[in-house]
């Protein structure tokens, strides 16, 4: 005796496998988002953490953070910073200045990306203003001044990974979005 295509067995085998299809299909569709969103809380890949004030402890212990800038091939952008290196008390607010020139004879898009070496760090590096991740759009020949305000949480000393860490390295990369 053969069984109906329509039985409810068939049936609930069949929406199973539509519900699975379905759900790979929205993970899949949602994987940017979802990666993105896990690095902002983990600190995964040496992504920074944003925060809306300073901690209230600064430590004796001092670090010395690092800027490295640095532009695509092509890319009509001259991209600065003011200081290669800036040594602070853990817990203490830094000031970075950055400085973005338009070199071309048009108007550029351009986004900055960043991240942080040693990548285990990026859950401690603590940014209360910064330009990344904003569209910007540079004017022929202007130049801006980008300040980043920022600190080091002192629970990175809490960590055995990051307890021993003296040097943090910042580094911004500014790319020419398609439409700009």
């Amino acid at each position: 005796m053969a069984m109906s295509p329509n039985t409810p067995q068939n049936i609930r085998w069949v929406a199973i496998c539509v519900a699975i299809v379905g759900g790979m299909l929205a993970i899949a569709l949602n994987a940017a988002p979802l990666y993105d969103a896990f690095c902002k809380v983990t600190g995964f890949g040496g992504t920074t953490q944003t925060a809306t004030k300073a901690p209230g402890v600064v430590l004796d212990q001092t670090i010395e953070i690092r800027f490295d800038v640095n532009v695509p091939p092509g890319t009509p952008l001259e991209f600065k910073t003011g200081q290669t290196s800036e040594t602070l008390k853990i817990g203490e607010t830094g000031l970075a200045h950055f400085t973005v020139r338009n070199l071309s004879d048009r108007p550029v898009k351009a986004i900055a990306s960043y991240n942080v070496t040693p990548h285990t760090t990026g859950l401690y590096f603590q940014k209360l203003q910064c330009f990344c991740f904003e569209d910007m759009v540079f004017q022929p020949g202007q130049t801006l001044d980008l300040p980043v305000i920022y600190f080091i949480d002192p629970d990175i000393v809490k960590n055995r990974d990051t307890r021993d860490v003296h040097t943090i390295t910042l580094s911004y990369t500014y790319y020419q979005q398609a439409d700009g």
